[in-house]
């Protein structure tokens, strides 16, 4: 069904992405990326240029279509500056953010801007065809209920828990998702939405984009952005931008060794941070606790679970005062700490965002992991060093997504960002 609407558009003219832009014209795209909207005074202040310089490139690329005038913005003295932004008729793009149990999917025009969004359960186990299926049948929807056709759709960011070979936007030996190694995804919704650039990457790496674009981070240079579900991974922002390595797989913290003699992870190798520490975990050391003994409460609500508990079980517990729930999320939050202490070490981070699911712990867990920091950092990278919750929370993935697809429709002229 989907493959036959798309079928029926492919006759239309359509706007191919990227757009090539002059490096100059990049600069002015950049700006207003991050900025929403910008006179051309401002333009000139964050470029350097001369205001001749900065009102022809911006002539240029009114006349090509990518800005429109929106407005007056605040008189500094003087008449009133005229405000720019992107046009909106150059098309929509397209967040997914396909995590271990859920798919978040929206819908945004070229400013950012949400217009439509779903969130439904989803198992990653699932074959690719069929999840990534499911996220094309969404988005086809929430097209239709916009009026949308799929050929106006120019961009679509993607956000999946694996590693990602950036260059190539495939999963690489991914422990929670196995069947999806090297399938290629682009190409997959390149057949629904011929018109669109799509670009893959880590889950966490988006999260950090959304943090950047709505929560904490719009001005921080060197941050890291930890997120605790399913999986442990970090996004690791330098000089304000995603730092993703050599292979694209920088990051993954999730499988540092924290001891050596623990558990088997899904990696294949013993004691690793993932295994020890993330939510499956968390709800194993739980019922162990429950059949030990340990916990009467957590005993009952494994019971009356059908002999199951999961980490919402394990929070829920501690909220109720449950000293084992309690002992169990500390010593996870220490564990994350220590791992952290070590990145902090390194790369010497001014802040440090923690987000996914089991952030929702609260105040129990973040302390343990601020003390773990503080107590094996040096004190000169600890001095001016900020960790909290991310303040995009349960957001940042999708409008990372967003802003993933974003930052590569505008590229400079002859640049290529990836191979097939």
């Amino acid at each position: 069904m989907l493959k036959n609407i798309i079928s029926a558009n492919r006759a239309t003219s359509v706007i191919q992405a990227p757009f090539p832009l002059s490096s100059t014209q990049a600069e002015v795209i950049n700006v207003l990326r991050k900025s929403g909207q910008a006179s051309r005074a401002e333009i000139t202040n964050v470029t350097g240029w001369s205001r001749a310089k900065t009102s022809q490139e911006i002539n240029t690329l009114i006349e090509k279509g990518f800005l429109v005038e929106v407005g007056e913005g605040t008189s500094k003295g003087g008449r009133k500056p005229r405000l720019l932004r992107f046009n909106n008729r150059l098309g929509f793009v397209v967040g997914v953010d396909i995590g271990a149990t859920s798919l978040d999917i929206a819908i945004a025009d070229v400013n950012g801007l949400i217009l439509n969004r779903v969130t439904e359960p989803a198992d990653i186990r699932r074959p690719p065809e069929e999840v990534l299926g499911r996220c094309s049948a969404l988005i086809l929807e929430m097209a239709v209920a916009r009026g949308i056709r799929p050929e106006q759709i120019i961009g679509i960011g993607v956000g999946v828990p694996g590693p990602v070979n950036f260059m190539r936007g495939v999963l690489v030996a991914p422990p929670l998702m196995p069947n999806w190694e090297n399938y290629p995804i682009r190409n997959f919704f390149k057949e629904f939405f011929p018109s669109a650039l799509v670009v893959v990457d880590n889950d966490v790496n988006i999260m950090a984009l959304g943090e950047q674009r709505s929560g904490d981070a719009s001005n921080i240079e060197h941050f890291l952005f930890i997120k605790i579900g399913t999986g442990i991974g970090c996004g690791i922002v330098v000089g304000g931008r995603v730092h993703r390595g050599n292979d694209g797989c920088a990051g993954d913290v999730g499988h540092i060794c924290v001891d050596k003699q623990g558990p088997i992870c899904r990696c294949g190798n013993r004691g690793c941070l993932e295994a020890m520490a993330a939510g499956p975990a968390i709800a194993e050391k739980a019922m162990q606790s429950a059949r030990d003994g340990k916990s009467e409460l957590l005993r009952k609500m494994m019971e009356e679970k059908g002999g199951l508990l999961t980490p919402e079980d394990v929070n829920l517990a501690c909220r109720e005062g449950d000293e084992a729930a309690l002992e169990i999320i500390r010593a996870s939050g220490q564990m994350i700490g220590e791992v952290l202490a070590g990145l902090v070490n390194f790369f010497n981070p001014s802040h440090i965002f923690v987000g996914g699911g089991i952030s929702n712990f609260g105040n129990h867990l973040l302390v343990a992991i601020r003390r773990a920091v503080l107590k094996r950092s040096l004190p000169l990278a600890t001095s001016n060093l900020s960790i909290n919750f991310s303040r995009a929370g349960a957001d940042a993935g999708i409008v990372g997504a967003i802003a993933l697809a974003l930052e590569h429709l505008f590229v400079v002229e002859g640049n290529s960002h990836f191979v097939s």
